[in-house]
């Protein structure tokens, strides 16, 4: 998937920081679901009502918060349903589900648009953004 570089470099830069100094306080990160977790299957060709497939980029450096310690959010403009539905079916356990909203005691969170939803907000490159995702977003759930 695109922008391996992109992550590759964020979590060297993110290991140094933890070499650099140890995590005292745990840090609540927050990870959207579609075209952040989620790659929808209409990017991937597989039609409106195909497989879904993971993000594993993203999914990477979810994974690293988690091994160092910090709590992840999962959330979706699509409710906490959809959250938790795909953060179980891909494993990404253990995590909390919320309404998608600004909040005061997320540290960082991550999703493919521009958002002011966290004290640092990282914006994940989305795949094929020339695809229209409408059809998809009618019939997903």
């Amino acid at each position: 998937m695109g922008g391996v570089g992109f992550f590759h470099q964020f979590l060297q830069k993110m290991q140094k920081m933890q070499l650099a100094r140890p995590v005292q306080n745990s840090m609540r990160i927050a990870f959207d679901i579609d075209d952040t977790i989620l790659v929808p299957s209409v990017v991937m060709g597989n039609g409106v009502s195909g497989d879904n497939v993971p993000n594993y980029e993203v999914i990477a450096v979810l994974r690293w918060f988690q091994a160092q310690g910090h709590e992840i959010v999962l959330w979706s403009g699509s409710g906490v349903d959809w959250a938790r539905r795909w953060g179980e079916k891909f494993g990404l356990e253990p995590f909390t589900v919320r309404m998608k909203q600004k909040s005061e005691d997320i540290d960082i969170a991550f999703d493919d648009c521009i958002v002011d939803l966290a004290k640092v907000n990282v914006r994940v490159k989305r795949l094929n953004n020339s695809i229209s995702r409408a059809e998809w977003n009618k019939d997903k759930h």
